[in-house]
């Protein structure tokens, strides 16, 4: 039998963009091998969002060139936003590699395992909407959904419009019938997925959305990211607040809290616009929990630009945030604004809003110890210490003693017991 080896860069669109490559080659006899060494079939699907991750993969990259020397049919195949980005400079750089495929023409996977064909899939593919591909999931509770694809904001700092297209939304019936199919299955919980899931646009807008997933019996939650603040509407708010699987928890990046820099980075929104936009979904959904992105060490960002984000934090005590320093791409139009920052300076600021933040989580967490939470079981932890871990509505990680009649995918009533920085844990009552 031959074998299939995927290693994934990046973010929620590459892990699901994965799971279909892998569910393809299944579906063609493959079978996953545990290592690069293994395989019959390396892919490696890129990120391109932040130089770290580039590195990381051009060294990958780099080591498996001996396999290649001793087995000349492996084929390699480098997958997503780089080689979207890169197309046949990959293959200049890295002769070994024998296929390029951008995160459009992922369908082409068939026929290039079968036969021998073009090496570069880069094309615009306006099909992308309609094609319906096998999917080999990863978990058996949770499951990705794309809603859409693309991206039309054009953040200055953004690579995504140029390496995943404009947006495109598929049709609302054909995400419904997926989730009908989940539900069948036994997953109890789906979260969709688009670069910006508030501009999705069919027969229905993202609320419309939202309220026919609500009545597909079986799921129990339904999550979504990534929301746009700038269209971030008073009906998906109420959403959020009256449909009784749509969780309490939204993913709402920020990036900034100056708004000169918000307007440097096209985000289409000033700080004041953001603030308002969290009051009225603390005011609506109290129980709600915000997560938030932030870049550190923008462009022609001073000391004031800094200081205004630490203290947006302070004011808007997220939940949790996910921060980096600032990383120009090349083809954005923030790779080419004056004022670069040294990367010693971008370094101290985001260590400093990093460590906020860190204090600012762990008081949210433990303010939680007592309470009595819904948790929806995942699995064993990952240290395999014989408990289980699953999470709260609003997106909460808690660790909780096993019983013998619990099992992934049961709904649980838990008493937080303890709470630390990155998760609670939790008794069953």
């Amino acid at each position: 039998m031959k074998r299939y080896y995927i290693e994934t860069f990046g973010c929620q669109m590459n892990v699901h963009d994965s799971e279909k490559m892998a569910g393809v080659l299944r579906s063609e006899g493959y079978a996953e091998a545990e290592n690069a060494k293994d395989a019959d079939v390396i892919i490696f699907n890129t990120c391109s969002i932040r130089q770290k991750a580039e590195q990381k993969f051009f060294s990958e990259l780099g080591r498996i060139k001996s396999l290649k020397k001793r087995r000349p049919d492996l084929k390699i195949a480098v997958a997503g936003c780089i080689a979207q980005q890169e197309g046949g400079k990959i293959i200049e750089r890295a002769p070994h590699v024998d296929y390029v495929i951008g995160p459009q023409n992922i369908n082409v996977l068939k026929d290039i395992i079968t036969s021998k064909s073009d090496s570069i899939f880069t094309d615009d593919n306006p099909f992308i909407t309609e094609i319906e591909l096998p999917v080999d999931r990863r978990d058996n509770v949770r499951a990705w959904v794309n809603i859409m694809y693309g991206c039309n904001n054009f953040c200055s700092y953004c690579i995504v419009p140029y390496t995943r297209g404009r947006e495109r939304s598929r049709a609302s019936q054909s995400i419904i019938n997926e989730i009908k199919d989940l539900a069948e299955k036994g997953y109890k919980e789906v979260t969709l997925l688009g670069q910006n899931v508030n501009s999705y646009k069919s027969n229905v807008d993202f609320p419309g959305l939202l309220k026919e997933i609500n009545k597909i019996e079986g799921i129990k939650r339904i999550r979504f990211v990534t929301s746009h603040p700038k269209d971030l509407s008073d009906k998906l708010i109420y959403a959020i607040r009256d449909m009784e699987r749509v969780c309490e928890h939204i993913h709402l990046p920020l990036q900034s809290g100056s708004s000169k820099i918000l307007a440097s980075m096209n985000r289409k929104y000033t700080y004041k616009d953001y603030l308002k936009k969290v009051e009225k979904l603390r005011r609506e959904i109290p129980e709600i929990a915000i997560t938030s992105d932030i870049i550190a060490g923008f462009s022609q960002e001073t000391d004031e630009d800094h200081n205004y984000t630490i203290s947006a934090l302070k004011n808007i005590e997220f939940d949790g945030i996910f921060a980096f320093k600032f990383s120009p791409r090349p083809g954005t139009k923030a790779s080419n604004i004056d004022g670069q920052l040294p990367d010693g300076i971008k370094s101290d600021r985001l260590s400093e809003i990093l460590e906020l933040q860190s204090k600012i989580t762990e008081r949210k967490n433990k303010e939680l110890k007592g309470k009595l939470l819904e948790i929806l079981i995942e699995g064993e932890d990952e240290k395999n210490t014989g408990r289980l871990t699953g999470r709260t509505r609003t997106n909460k990680i808690v660790n909780i003693t096993s019983k013998n009649n619990i099992k992934p995918g049961d709904i649980v009533t838990v008493k937080i017991i303890n709470a630390r920085r990155h998760s609670l844990e939790g008794e069953i009552v």
